[in-house]
């Protein structure tokens, strides 16, 4: 029961000032009209350690990413696919990021450089900024005392060895070997390996002991000596392509002297290399077994392996079962993967279907870039974006991706300085213009402007995502 001096007084109130509340007709409406009285909400973003990439588009705050500090929490994996057709900005986003990761002591980057321009790779600038010489892996000036990368170095185990020996004939037969190709390769490589012991075995060892297999050989299998000679012929005729065809002159040779496997950024050179041919899977297989014995190591560095034109490694069932191997241990060395592809139907519809769809699944972060809307609608099935964001994918400008950490979708914008400009951006012949453009100067020079603003914001939030991990 209401206090009788509160109803007088609101009584009193009424007489003298009119009723002091209305009462509300009922409104009927259907949720699409209802929902604009909502505020508009963006998702959470990835905290505040780590390395920025650009701004979250619809809530405009910075954003943050690192594989390494999210690895645990956010992150069953810190493997990073980047995929989207070119002229969208990949390649921008990767060597901002590898510059920005670098500003940090503990990490290592190991580029396999695909690309070419003006004659070098396009990893050539950002070397360059860093004081770093590129591997440059040319077959035309291998043999002018070119660099040279020994599948036989000693400082790869024996097991190692005979593994990356059998993916390099298995990659260019295109199928496994038979047992009796493999057992002879498997007592070349011994007899190799035990025999000579004054400087680095190397493939013409090999080949001429494939060629000319030793007695004990064959009495250790009870065959004859014209038979194990015969099983290791197409094995030979494989490796001579190394030593003496078209590859020649950077495998069959000690591994050049002043590689420095310690510096911050390495990046192997492969832009003389055709990537259309058996050359590249081939070379892919012995850089890959050659860091893996060589590079990563348990040494609590936080080591990144960004692959351009990873579609050639993923193509090859036989190297990507290596790479995939290298993934899987690399989750306890502290190994991010970063793999950059086009397409999705670049390797999911290729050779390696199988071992694709493995690395794919290893990947818990995915970029994607502007693609068409039939392939947006594939890479949205088999990666599992939600709609809304399969939706605007075709519809994204250059430097605008969908980002999926984990089912952690956002829209982000890439930031670059301008200090970062002239190393990253690696289009010059198709977009500096002439002393007679005036109008493409002043295009430019508001570009500019509008870059200097976001810079200062990049720099901002640089420093102090950099001072919150360090």
């Amino acid at each position: 029961m209401r206090d009788p001096l509160s109803v007088l007084t609101e009584a009193f109130t009424s007489f003298l000032f009119g009723k002091v509340e209305t009462t509300r007709l009922p409104v009927r409406t259907s949720t699409g009209q209802a929902q604009a009285v909502y505020l508009p909400t963006a998702a959470p973003g990835l905290g505040d350690s780590g390395v920025i990439i650009g701004r979250e588009v619809y809530s405009g705050k910075g954003y943050i990413y690192d594989p390494f500090q999210l690895y645990g929490q956010q992150l069953p994996a810190p493997h990073w696919l980047v995929l989207g057709e070119s002229g969208n900005g990949k390649s921008a986003l990767e060597k901002t990021y590898v510059l920005r990761q670098l500003r940090f002591r503990d990490r290592q980057v190991v580029v396999l450089d695909a690309q070419g321009e003006d004659g070098v790779g396009e990893w050539n600038l950002v070397a360059q900024e860093m004081g770093i010489t590129p591997i440059r892996l040319d077959p035309t000036a291998a043999l002018d005392d070119g660099i040279r990368l020994n599948p036989l170095d000693p400082s790869i185990t024996s097991t190692g060895q005979l593994a990356l020996l059998r993916t390099i004939i298995e990659v260019a037969l295109g199928h496994g070997l038979d047992e009796r190709s493999g057992f002879a390769l498997k007592v070349a490589h011994a007899y190799v390996n035990a025999t000579i012991t004054n400087r680095q075995p190397v493939l013409t060892d090999i080949v001429e002991q494939l060629r000319h297999p030793e007695p004990e050989s064959a009495l250790a299998m009870n065959v004859a000596i014209d038979d194990v000679r015969a099983w290791g012929l197409d094995v030979a005729l494989v490796l001579d392509r190394l030593v003496d065809g078209d590859l020649r002159g950077m495998f069959d040779g000690p591994t050049t002297v002043g590689i420095d496997l310690d510096a911050p950024l390495i990046v192997f050179d492969l832009s003389h290399i055709d990537r259309n041919s058996i050359a590249m899977p081939i070379l892919m297989a012995i850089v890959g077994v050659w860091l893996e014995h060589t590079w990563i190591r348990p040494d609590r560095k936080k080591r990144i392996f960004l692959v351009e034109e990873a579609w050639h490694i993923i193509n090859s069932p036989f190297v990507a079962q290596l790479f995939q191997r290298l993934l899987k241990f690399g989750r306890r060395l502290g190994l991010s993967f970063v793999a950059v592809v086009h397409h999705l139907s670049d390797v999911v519809d290729g050779a390696a279907a199988k071992e694709a769809a493995a690395i794919l699944k290893m990947a818990s972060t995915r970029t994607i870039y502007a693609q068409k809307a039939d392939e947006a609608r594939a890479t949205g099935q088999v990666l599992g974006l939600p709609r809304w964001a399969v939706e605007i994918i075709p519809t994204l400008s250059p430097g605008i991706a969908v980002w999926d950490v984990n089912g952690n979708v956002q829209v982000v914008k890439h930031l670059v300085t301008e200090s970062e400009r002239p190393l990253v951006f690696t289009d010059r012949a198709m977009t500096e213009s002439s002393s007679t453009a005036p109008d493409d100067d002043a295009l430019r020079a508001a570009e500019l402007e509008a870059e200097e603003r976001a810079a200062a914001f990049v720099e901002q939030l640089t420093d102090s995502s950099e001072s919150t991990v360090a």
